[in-house]
């Protein structure tokens, strides 16, 4: 029985990363069909409000950019601030996003947690994504900031060749890690 339950537990594991590996390889192949960078998108969404995060990804199939903001700025607090997304298709000339506001709550916990590193940090995404486009060839279509061993890292995808490579930057210096 326990044979039996390791060998479905595998499978399912197994089963979950070969998913993750096809959505993956579906948003590479996707990626050249936007008309507009990573970078642009962020300063897009910088004119009105402090940004938090950027990504590009699938949404029901679809390419989508993604950018997560802080509607009152770094220097407010998750819960005297307005935590949105403003996402939509990068394809067309003009990028014209949808805004969301966060209300559910693994919105609110990640873009809280987001911001909580931004407000610390003296390093923009945008010059997160100028250093990894200098430090790696390709096209940077993720970076988030995140905790990972209890230290401030920007997390940076960057597409090359129809392969991710990933990039970390401390948040606290800019410097590579």
């Amino acid at each position: 029985m326990k044979t039996l339950m390791m060998a479905a537990l595998g499978s399912a594991i197994l089963s979950t990363l070969a998913a993750a590996g096809d959505d993956d390889a579906k948003l590479l192949a996707a990626l050249s069909k936007s008309k507009h960078t990573l970078a642009q998108g962020v300063e897009q969404a910088a004119a009105k409000e402090a940004i938090l995060s950027a990504k590009f990804e699938l949404e029901d199939g679809k390419l989508s950019l993604s950018v997560y903001t802080v509607e009152k700025g770094l220097g407010v607090d998750a819960e005297h601030n307005v935590l949105k997304e403003l996402a939509g298709s990068p394809e067309a000339d003009l990028w014209h996003p949808e805004t969301e506001v966060f209300k559910d709550v693994a919105h609110v916990s990640r873009a809280s947690q987001q911001l909580a590193i931004m407000a610390l940090s003296p390093v923009s995404i945008l010059d997160v994504i100028k250093k990894a486009e200098k430090d790696h060839p390709g096209v940077v279509y993720s970076v988030i900031p995140q905790f990972l061993d209890r230290k401030p890292v920007f997390v940076v995808q960057v597409a090359a060749g129809g392969k991710s490579a990933e990039l970390q930057y401390d948040a606290l210096t800019g410097a590579k890690r």
